[in-house]
């Protein structure tokens, strides 16, 4: 089956016609992520995923779902309410839903929303301006600040809720500076794309930091493609478990473990560390003590123990200061308010 941008996008506009003809509750379907992008590549390892966006006129009765097309592809299905966009030009300033919303595929539409979320969105071609990107910026970074407030308490063993909060908050303080120059970086993509962003932002140096904060400065590669038949086997027995992260699903298997190949093999293998171990994470959360020895041996390695976790704080607390001298500087070449006075 000789797959394309163009025959995935072909397939997401089967999607939208299916499920809106089957639903008349849904009044809009529009496709985002890689597929939309015109500068990336969608396959990573020869796996893609279709993020399909249905907008629902009431609440949706579930958020997420996944629809296997081949054991490499697979339909990304988000669920949204009308409601979440009742303010268009309040989007400016969401860091997520603002950007998801910025340049999309429309892709069916049962009424007149997509005109006009987009109209109050973009008037006046502000979104881009200096004030409200690096208002989104700031959003982001006060959300990392806050959560790393909450890593303070950590008290005796790292648990797998720990790691996720760390990671979480380090995910809010990398976006706080991809977006000053793009959308937000999604998770198997993220250290492949985070350099170039913190050139964009002229802080060439803040992937390297990335990198340390994750514990792995002076990790082989080698080390993490010995870790991946355990992640596998955490990630298949989570998978069946109904109280498992919903990224955590049988369908996506070979979209992550074909990802991780290609970038170990790679010139920049150590890119494969965050999605790896962030999934890892996810399924760790549902699995007993018992089958936990092979996930705690890496966060061991990458110093996420009771012994290192001080010391990665502390680091990201660093990182979080210099993401905060980022956007002052840039706040104040373009006369606006600093942390400082606002």
């Amino acid at each position: 089956m000789r797959v394309t941008r163009e025959s995935l996008i072909r397939i997401a506009k089967e999607t939208a016609q299916e499920r809106a003809y089957n639903d008349r509750d849904i009044i809009a379907v529009y496709l985002t992520g890689s597929l939309v992008s015109k500068e990336t590549d969608p396959m990573l390892g020869g796996t893609a995923d279709i993020d399909v966006i249905l907008v629902h006129n009431s609440e949706p009765k579930h958020r997420r779902e996944f629809v296997k097309l081949t054991p490499d592809f697979h339909v990304d299905i988000s669920h949204r309410a009308k409601a979440e966009f009742k303010r268009p030009r309040e989007l400016r300033l969401d860091p997520w839903l603002g950007w998801e919303m910025y340049d999309p595929m429309l892709l069916y539409e049962r009424e007149k929303f997509f005109e006009f979320v987009q109209a109050g969105l973009r008037a006046g071609f502000e979104f881009n301006a200096p004030a409200p990107a690096l208002q989104r910026s700031r959003i982001l970074l006060k959300d990392a600040r806050a959560i790393w407030r909450e890593l303070l308490e950590i008290e005796g063993a790292v648990t797998q809720k720990d790691v996720l909060q760390y990671m979480k908050s380090l995910y809010h303080a990398v976006n706080a500076v991809a977006e000053l120059s793009g959308p937000p970086l999604q998770e198997r993509r993220l250290m492949l794309e985070f350099a170039s962003r913190a050139e964009t932002a002229q802080r060439p140096g803040m992937d390297a930091a990335l990198v340390g904060l994750l514990g792995a400065s002076r990790l082989d590669p080698s080390v993490m493609s010995e870790w991946l038949p355990e992640w596998k086997s955490a990630f298949e027995a989570a998978s069946q478990n109904s109280r498992v992260d919903a990224r955590i699903h049988p369908v996506r298997m070979n979209y992550y473990e074909k990802a991780f190949a290609a970038m170990l093999g790679s010139e920049n293998p150590t890119c494969v560390l965050w999605p790896l171990l962030h999934t890892w994470t996810l399924a760790a959360e549902v699995l007993p003590d018992s089958a936990l020895n092979s996930w705690r041996s890496a966060c061991g390695q990458l110093g996420l123990t009771s012994a290192g976790i001080e010391e990665h704080v502390q680091g990201l607390d660093h990182f979080l200061d210099e993401v905060e001298s980022l956007l002052d500087d840039l706040s104040a070449q373009h006369g606006l308010e600093t942390s400082t006075t606002i």
